[in-house]
């Protein structure tokens, strides 16, 4: 009687197993799917776009009117890069160095305190900040430019949007880079006090290198978030698809170049739009794949 109820249990035990194991399955194939899925609908319309204006013609292109169906992104390409350098600029020193403070400087009382405000900071919605940019950024950068003596008409800038968007990647670099400070062995610091090393030279040249590659980590999904962010971008960046060299002039993203125009684009002009969306995501294959060389060379 035992050994019946015994296999009766083991093969219940294998039927959860190999359902669980059915619907991590699916899960994982429908992950993949939803990936070719969005592919294969931005290839399919962008590439035909590409031909027909001329795949030169529209990566370098500097003049953007649909009106003569003249559609060069260049300006928006360069609009993304600046932005998103600045937000790295801005983002990166602020968050890793807050990131070590809260692993291993921060009181905790403190940190009870300041953990939940830096989790509140990934809640808060893109057109919030945007409002925030409007309303306090963008004066702020109008004024002091101003004060400098600099010829400046709006606040609405590439430095206004590069502020803005270290603002909104701080809480993916801070989560995810204390979370590999704190996933080095103790043993690594204890081992560095033990030689002799002070306390912050044990965490800044034993504990922090020790966890560089989840450094990267949250500085790739950083850059992530701000060369695909929008509504923010729309708001504090001006909107001007234009090259320029200066910090003080507006421009626009190849992102705030489709939700811009994509309500009312037909034709030739839509698929332009999704042909930018095509560029924009080559962009961002391009950043992770240059993350996993790196990676695969640090571990070397």
């Amino acid at each position: 009687m035992n050994d019946s109820l015994t296999r009766q249990k083991s093969k219940w035990k294998d039927l959860r197993e190999n359902v669980m194991h059915g619907v991590f399955l699916i899960c994982a194939l429908a992950s993949i799917l939803a990936v070719a899925l969005i592919c294969i609908f931005l290839f399919a319309n962008g590439i035909p776009a590409m031909k027909e204006i001329g795949l030169l013609n529209f990566l370098t292109g500097t003049s953007w009117r649909p009106g003569n169906d003249i559609y060069g992104i260049l300006p928006m390409i360069v609009g993304s890069i600046y932005i998103t350098a600045g937000a790295i600029v801005v983002g990166v020193p602020i968050g890793l160095l807050t990131a070590i403070f809260m692993a291993f400087y921060c009181p905790k009382r403190i940190y009870g305190i300041l953990k939940p405000c830096t989790e509140l900071l990934a809640g808060i919605p893109s057109i919030v900040y945007g409002f925030f940019g409007m309303v306090v950024i963008a004066p702020a950068v109008l004024e002091v430019a101003t004060f400098f003596g600099a010829e400046i008409s709006s606040g609405s800038t590439i430095l206004s949007a590069s502020i803005l968007l270290g603002i909104m990647i701080l809480p993916t670099i801070i989560g995810v880079s204390e979370a590999a400070l704190r996933a080095v062995p103790r043993a690594y610091y204890e081992g560095a006090v033990a030689m002799g090393a002070t306390h912050e030279r044990a965490v800044f040249s034993v504990m922090l290198p020790a966890a560089k590659s989840g450094v990267l980590a949250a500085i790739v999904l950083g850059i992530g978030r701000a060369i695909g962010e929008t509504m923010a971008v729309i708001m504090v960046a001006g909107n001007q698809p234009r090259l320029t060299g200066s910090l003080l002039k507006g421009i626009r993203t190849m992102t705030a170049n489709i939700v811009i125009e994509m309500g009312y684009a037909t034709g030739l002009h839509r698929e332009a739009l999704i042909a930018t969306g095509v560029v924009l995501f080559v962009f961002i294959l391009l950043i992770n794949l240059c993350f996993s060389v790196l990676k695969r060379r640090k571990n070397a």
